[in-house]
């Protein structure tokens, strides 16, 4: 469950930095509102996933996941493109993440 939780804050949090561009600067009122409660939202479920991880590897899952998750959204959605350096560093993140949940101690399974 706690993994599902933490999913839904990158989710979130994904939402939010999604609308940031759309809010303009936060003068429109729709998305500037999707920003903050979208925000507000992810960061509420990021403080009961840490009651169970410890607080960097949540830190590192939830930036690192929501990073790659930005990227491809302006990719495929607002004709952001990316590089080969791009790719290959956000490659890298998710093979962070991956080694995190499957080889650190520090992480109950």
């Amino acid at each position: 469950m706690t993994y599902f939780i933490l999913f839904l804050a990158i989710v979130a949090e994904v939402v939010a930095t999604s609308a940031l561009k759309a809010s303009d600067s936060f003068s429109k009122l729709g998305p500037s509102i999707i920003v903050v409660v979208g925000y507000i939202f992810s960061f509420y479920l990021l403080t009961i996933v840490m009651r169970t991880i410890p607080t960097g590897v949540t830190y590192a899952i939830w930036s690192g996941l929501g990073v790659v998750l930005i990227s491809l959204f302006g990719y495929l959605f607002a004709n952001e493109k990316l590089d080969l350096a791009a790719w290959i560093g956000m490659s890298l993140i998710v093979i962070g993440v991956v080694v995190i949940n499957v080889f650190s101690k520090t992480v109950s399974h």
